[in-house]
């Protein structure tokens, strides 16, 4: 799940306390006659709409397992990344499993904080995982992870405003762009809001035009080449005609709320917003409300892959019970729970095929967003890639800077992280 990348990234940079609550107790151990027993510290990352459930679902894994104690702590997003590097980095307070953001499992990994799951109970039915969900999993080769949830960016467009102004759901955002001039005159509401505030919100503009921002397999930085510039000109471009209105900061709140009050007829967002926007008056008939993929820019149509995974960290002293935990977390079984009960995207092909998954709302509204959904780069240094688009984003929305002057200052910055790329 994805909520404000940019701030989660500067964040990251701040020494927080680590949290004392790791397994290095006596009693975390797998005995040796290969019992699960013990105890599992799970660190879990979800939000307050979804962390009753979760707890619940640990609490059915000790049901399972008599023998095995889950010490289950509820960790908030924002401060997960950086306490779990000073937990494990100290060798003191770190979990045995925790619930990672996708972007995270490369950067624990490089730095030797992650188990290898391949081989082990952790990693059960592999084939039955999407392919994007699997491959945030994945670094130098080994699986450090298992999929948990699986998430995208939708175009949330209001069924009313787009009716009233005569026009069909944009597949392109030259279509938007055409269009917005009708949806202002005949209902009042702007088009779209862009957030110019997130670099995330970025990607599905490098993506429409055929870009990304690295290329891993020749070590080169891509963000600058001509799909960079493009994508920042064709947001500039939705702003500057009028079709868009964006903010340099707060763009969470003001861009829900804006359609929440029909004062936009559409935002780029993602599932974790859906029952949010529906709080606002133009949503008081929750079927007004539609989601569609992304709009594609001028070659192509995707957007980023997000969600959350499940980690074994490589030290802990009780690694069976915490694969075994780790895969019922994982299981065709809870993933087709956290759907019926939180409306979570499965990362297993299995589940969707249940008629009770087939039937959720949220999945038919995000099942072909996902399907069009673009990995990232699975690198070490994904993470901190993000700082310089928002600062570029930033120069071209607020700034005054060209699109080409912005990329390339982008491509410069990329470079100085990412030492061995050109």
């Amino acid at each position: 799940m994805r909520r404000g990348i940019g701030a989660t990234a500067l964040i990251a940079g701040l020494a927080l306390a680590a949290t004392a609550c790791g397994s290095d107790s006596d009693d975390a151990r797998s005995g040796a006659d290969g019992k699960i027993e013990g105890t599992v510290t799970y660190w879990d990352t979800s939000n307050d709409g979804e962390k009753a459930t979760y707890k619940k679902i640990a609490e059915d894994f000790e049901k399972k397992h008599p023998k095995v104690d889950v010490k289950y702590v509820h960790v908030n997003f924002g401060d997960a990344n950086q306490k779990f590097k000073n937990a494990a980095g100290g060798n003191s307070g770190a979990p045995d499993v925790m619930r990672t953001e996708v972007a995270w499992v490369a950067d624990f990994a490089n730095l030797g904080y992650l188990a290898p799951l391949d081989g082990t109970p952790a990693l059960d039915n592999a084939s039955d995982y999407l392919e994007t969900a699997a491959g945030s999993t994945r670094f130098e080769g080994k699986t450090y992870a298992v999929p948990q949830v699986t998430d995208t960016l939708g175009l949330f467009y209001n069924k009313r405003l787009l009716k009233k102004a005569g026009v069909e759901v944009p597949t392109s955002f030259a279509e938007l762009k055409k269009n917005a001039a009708k949806i202002k005159d005949k209902t009042g509401a702007t088009a779209l809001y862009l957030r110019g505030d997130d670099p995330y919100w970025f990607l599905p503009y490098l993506y429409g035009e055929g870009g990304d921002l690295i290329d891993a397999e020749h070590k080169k930085v891509t963000v600058d080449d001509k799909p960079g510039v493009r994508a920042l000109a064709t947001m500039k471009d939705l702003v500057d005609s009028k079709a868009a209105i964006t903010d340099s900061s707060d763009g969470q709140e003001n861009g829900i709320k804006a359609f929440q009050d029909g004062d936009v007829a559409m935002i780029i967002d993602g599932p974790w917003d859906i029952a949010l926007a529906r709080e606002g008056k133009e949503f008081k008939d929750e079927n007004n409300l539609g989601v569609a993929p992304v709009p594609a820019g001028s070659k192509a149509q995707g957007s980023p892959q997000g969600g959350w995974n499940l980690s074994v960290y490589a030290g802990t002293k009780n690694m069976r019970a915490a694969q075994e935990f780790a895969k019922y977390m994982s299981s065709a079984e809870v993933q087709a729970r956290t759907t019926e009960e939180l409306s979570l995207l499965p990362t297993r092909k299995s589940v969707y095929e249940k008629d009770a998954v087939k039937k959720n709302e949220m999945v038919q509204f995000f099942r072909p967003a996902v399907a069009k959904a673009v990995q990232r780069p699975w690198i070490a240094e994904g993470n901190s890639l993000f700082e310089p688009i928002r600062v570029g984003v930033d120069g071209v929305l607020a700034g005054g800077k060209s699109p080409k002057a912005a990329a390339e200052g982008t491509g410069d910055k990329f470079r100085k992280l990412l030492k061995d790329y050109h």
